[in-house]
């Protein structure tokens, strides 16, 4: 679709810096990236509010609760707080004025009959950027916010701490148009020497809390330097999270960092390890290299079918105790979608007008490229790959089942996954993997707000929280294809063929942003960089 236009000795070069700053990394875990521009100052026209008194009328409200819709109701938003939720009649009669919360003088109401509203998204594992040269802060933040995502944990800060920061500070102060941030980042980072004691660690995780950091993401590392780096990361408040990385979930697997204390796993790397009964290492090919991609994703695909089966003990002893350990699990299936079906995901409808140049190179096959293994992606692979999802989703939904919890995340910018779309197809898998559309919206909301620990502030359309909600004129329970700003395809009455729904709202803080505005923002952005 573009031209290949990678700078080879820029990507060589690229990687051995992370191998010497990083260490414990892998070449490819992390991905460093020239990072793109920051996020311009919000304009007068962009978004609206907050007002002293909003009032959203004749909504159905879906609250991220568990709770089923509930509509039609009035909810009242004062600044950037929900002050009432009052419920104004019966479906498919009219409203009795009497019922409704009256407007002050200098209110704003907005009639939102027959729509549907839920809480704003969390992207549990959103990357701003770190993957493709030059992505613009603005694309990837409005490509969320246009998705209904409100709430983003960044991990890593790829880009540099600072530049993140920077974001996250003005996202607070809603001067740019931008999900809240919740900044993790790399274990490491900054570092100018490898860390090889629990000292170093204590150090570096002292050092990034008092920078300003939420959090940690971990790759991994040696059992004594993981156990003293999230002991101090408790001490410090710190949030962790971990991909457990091939070259040393022998140390530390996801059990194993669960009793030492990590509080979230991202993907699944780490879990099949830790219920293995018949073998303490994966079944490698013996020419396996673990820096070449191909290699490391092709037997990524195998690794499920060498666990414990689905029901024997040693699966219930290992969920039973990461539940009882408040253990969450964050499995991002989005970003390995084109593994088990590589067609798909190169001809996604939306790649045309939202994928940016940059963006499409860096998932055009290289073996320069962290997750663009497609050197020979052959039929079998594909096979294998959708294997692995049916024991893997066995797992989510009987985690889920049994009482853990399950958040939603996307790891977009990777793999032919657009940011926004790729968090939209995570709700899809979640629903194949066995959970229902409730299920979904509250993994999506209260669940993340939960292991981010804000769950007082966001994660449910709830009296007292922030003023994040997500506006729908379609019931997302129904098909959650209608979250895709590219909408759904379906034929109308007249037997023609259209695209309906896609987020009509975005309200952050308050705030009334267009969404679909914020999506032809995007396609000019697109459009002037293929120029």
């Amino acid at each position: 679709m573009y031209k290949h236009n990678y700078f080879f000795v820029t990507r060589i070069m690229r990687f051995v810096v992370i191998a010497v700053m990083l260490a414990v990394f892998l070449v490819g875990a992390m991905a460093v990236a020239a990072p793109g521009a920051k996020a311009p100052e919000k304009s007068p026209n962009e978004g609206e509010g907050p007002y002293a008194t909003l009032i959203l009328r004749g909504a159905n409200l879906i609250n991220g609760e568990g709770a089923p819709v509930q509509g039609p109701v009035d909810i009242v938003i004062e600044n950037n707080k929900i002050t009432n939720i009052v419920s104004v009649g019966y479906p498919e009669v009219p409203i009795r004025p009497d019922r409704r919360p009256k407007l002050p003088k200098n209110g704003k109401e907005i009639d939102l009959t027959g729509h549907f509203i839920v809480p704003g998204f969390v992207d549990m594992h959103g990357h701003i950027g770190g993957s493709a040269d030059n992505i613009p802060a603005e694309y990837v933040f409005k490509l969320w916010m246009a998705h209904g995502i409100t709430t983003v944990r960044e991990p890593g800060s790829f880009n540099g701490l600072d530049w993140v920061l920077d974001h996250v500070e003005r996202s607070k102060k809603n001067t740019i148009v931008a999900p809240r941030i919740i900044p993790y980042v790399g274990f490491g980072m900054g570092q100018k020497e490898p860390i090889f004691s629990a000292k170093q660690a204590r150090d570096w995780v002292k050092k990034i809390a008092k920078a300003g950091a939420k959090g940690i993401k971990f790759f991994g590392a040696s059992p004594k330097i993981m156990e003293a780096a999230l002991d101090e990361a408790q001490k410090q408040g710190l949030g962790t999270m971990m991909h457990h990385a091939q070259l040393n979930v022998m140390g530390t697997d996801a059990l194993d960092s669960a009793r030492l204390g990590l509080v979230s796993m991202e993907h699944w790397y780490g879990l099949p390890e830790a219920l293995f009964t018949d073998r303490t290492l994966q079944n490698y090919p013996t020419d396996y290299n673990y820096n070449n991609e191909y290699h490391r994703f092709k037997e990524a695909g195998r690794l499920w079918q060498q666990a414990g089966k689905p029901g024997s003990e040693k699966w219930n002893q290992v969920r039973d105790e990461l539940i009882s350990l408040d253990f969450t699990i964050n499995p991002t299936m989005t970003i390995y979608q084109a593994s088990r079906d590589l067609m798909r995901e190169r001809n996604a409808i939306w790649h045309e007008e939202y994928t940016l140049p940059t963006l499409w190179d860096f998932f055009t096959p290289s073996r320069y490229a962290h997750g663009s293994y497609w050197f020979d992606w052959t039929t079998a692979d594909e096979i294998a790959w959708k294997e692995n999802f049916r024991i893997w989703m066995q797992f989510i939904n009987d985690y889920k089942n049994h009482g853990g919890r399950v958040t939603t995340g996307s790891d977009s910018g990777y793999i032919y996954k657009i940011y926004g779309f790729g968090y939209i197809a995570e709700f899809e898998l979640l629903q194949e993997a066995g959970f229902s559309p409730y299920e979904v919206i509250q993994s999506a909301t209260l669940n993340g707000a939960q292991a981010l620990g804000m769950d007082d502030e966001i994660g449910s359309v709830a009296v007292g929280k922030l003023a994040d909600m997500v506006v729908l004129e379609y019931n997302p329970l129904q098909n959650f294809k209608t979250l895709y700003g590219t909408g759904h395809y379906r034929l109308n009455e007249n037997n023609q063929p259209e695209r309906v729904g896609g987020v009509k709202y975005t309200i952050k803080d308050g705030i009334v942003y267009d969404a679909k505005q914020l999506l032809k923002d995007v396609r000019e952005i697109v459009a002037e960089a293929k120029l």
